[in-house]
């Protein structure tokens, strides 16, 4: 089949939300498996076109502005067109990466988001990788590619971003948390070691991350945790490492944010590295 009958056919179209129809191209989706080394990084990167990066086993981290985005696998990281972006994998990982024409991201989140994939979803991106199909070769894929937007599009952004503040003070303890996330000081503390104020440093927190230095904190935790257990470390270890009082503490706190135990997700971790 020549690549045009894909532009010819009215069936190989993509809805967007002016109701009209844009067909997909043979190159309007394409879909890859990307595995990186431990500790890989790439340099800035923009595209013109929409990605989605979803981990098949391992976490990755993205850096989008000064926002921080970890994708374990059951989520993935949105792009969208002319996203300036920055990505890092802390221990061995395997992703897929979908690439989709700008004309087909009307539907889509406008900023970078970190998206749940469906049971639907993965099935495709699992069809589509033992196929070995990067881009459409029949209307039967153009089909499965249509799914996935129309998946991604019905998913609700999750808030698992990491925003940081230009502010001089909060910044010290924002990346002193980093390097070591199990640090369990107060803002009281904080404010002494970087010579502020607890009231000081609260009101920067929200005016610059859009939360609390708790919630803030908590989020660092959690994406530590998904590379921890990735990883392979006892959940006991995991909850030490980041400063968890009990493992009990930790465990609820992920289920509460994740919706499930850690010894759960790690299961799902396996599962995608032995797919691969």
């Amino acid at each position: 089949m020549q690549d045009n009958a894909y532009a010819t056919s009215d069936k190989m179209t993509m809805g967007s939300d002016t109701g009209q129809r844009t067909p997909l191209l043979p190159d309007s989706v394409t879909v890859k498996v990307v595995q990186l080394p431990e500790g890989a990084d790439f340099p800035t990167e923009q595209h013109p076109w929409g990605q989605f990066v979803y981990p098949r086993a391992g976490v990755i981290e993205l850096t989008v502005k000064s926002n921080r985005y970890a994708a374990p696998p059951d989520f993935g990281v949105w792009l969208p067109p002319g996203t300036e972006h920055v990505a890092r994998a802390d221990g061995e990982t395997s992703y897929f990466v979908l690439d989709i024409d700008a004309d087909l991201c009307a539907r889509l989140p406008r900023r970078a988001s970190v998206l749940s994939v469906s049971a639907i979803a993965k099935a495709v991106f699992l069809d589509l990788q033992k196929r070995q199909v990067r881009k459409p070769q029949s209307p039967e894929d153009v089909r499965l590619m249509e799914v996935l937007i129309d998946q991604l599009s019905a998913s609700v952004p999750v808030d698992s971003f990491l925003p940081m503040s230009s502010d001089a003070a909060l910044r010290n303890v924002l990346e002193a948390l980093c390097k070591n996330p199990g640090d369990s000081r107060t803002l009281v503390e904080w404010a002494r070691y970087v010579h502020s104020t607890e009231r000081t440093l609260a009101r920067r927190c929200t005016r610059d991350l859009g939360m609390t230095f708790l919630e803030w904190r908590q989020r660092l935790r959690l994406s530590r945790a998904f590379a921890m257990l990735a990883d392979g470390l006892a959940v006991q270890v995991v909850a030490q490492q980041l400063g968890y009082g009990t493992t009990s503490a930790f465990i609820a706190m992920f289920q509460k944010t994740i919706g499930t135990t850690p010894n759960t997700f790690r299961g799902r971790l396996r599962d995608g590295a032995e797919q691969r």
